[in-house]
């Protein structure tokens, strides 16, 4: 009977052992960002619009908490084989969703292009001569007008263009007679950037400016110009100061 005391404390000994290595286990893999994701990494340099082959691919475990819902997980290897990089993906960096579209110069279904929780978003815009010139697979900033074109402000920046008109290839046909003028442009963004630029086609007028599509940085709460900007002198250097300089890629910012 006495032996009995003795087993129960030892269990509730081991028990408590147990549970405080779990609990230390457990404090570690939080403290370290969770447990581990597979990620597709780019095993070498990827060029922009170089279809993306097996030997091209690599994985890394990252702690979930370090890992982007635009990454592409190992497990999507398959998904992404034969899609062209949509700018320059440097040796080991983590292979995004916005780093491909389209694999062929067939043209594809549109739902087959958006990323993973984006959405395929259709906008009219300004200046419909100079859109000939904008492929799928560029990137652009979209600005918005008021009406009264007194105002003008950066809506999105650094926005994936899935689609010309209707044409979703890359590569630009060499048929005249099909290069037809649109003024839709249709991005890749999430969800409430949609409702963003739903609401803005509805009272502004917009327009898209062409990015380098190696160029990520995107400006940080850029300040809205007015028209008064136009014909302030001192308002106007403002806006032309040197810290808005054009920075060639490579130079330090």
């Amino acid at each position: 009977m006495k032996l009995r005391p003795i087993l129960l404390g030892v269990l509730a000994a081991l028990l408590g052992i147990v549970l405080q290595i779990l609990y230390m286990r457990r404090f570690e893999q939080e403290a370290s960002g969770g447990s581990k994701i597979e990620l597709l990494v780019a095993a070498q340099a990827i060029e922009r619009r170089q279809p993306i082959t097996p030997d091209m691919l690599a994985v890394r475990a990252v702690p979930q908490a370090y890992v982007d819902d635009r990454a592409v997980r190992a497990v999507d290897r398959e998904k992404i084989l034969n899609l062209r990089a949509v700018s320059k993906v440097p040796a080991l960096q983590t292979l995004a969703w916005t780093d491909v579209i389209a694999s062929t110069d067939d043209q594809r279904d549109l739902s087959t292009l958006v990323q993973p929780g984006n959405r395929a978003t259709p906008i009219r815009v300004m200046f419909e001569e100079s859109l000939e010139l904008i492929r799928p697979g560029d990137f652009v900033d979209v600005i918005g007008t008021d009406a009264e074109s007194r105002s003008a402000s950066v809506l999105l920046q650094r926005v994936l263009v899935l689609a010309a008109g209707l044409d979703t290839t890359i590569e630009r046909s060499t048929d005249k007679k099909s290069a037809t003028r649109t003024s839709l442009l249709t991005v890749s963004c999430s969800l409430q950037e949609a409702q963003l630029l739903t609401l803005a086609q509805a009272v502004t007028r917009l327009v898209v400016v062409l990015r380098n599509s190696n160029d990520p940085r995107v400006v940080e709460s850029p300040p809205d110009v007015s028209r008064n900007q136009l014909w302030d002198p001192v308002a106007r250097s403002a806006v032309q100061s040197a810290n808005h300089r054009p920075i060639r890629l490579g130079e330090a910012p």
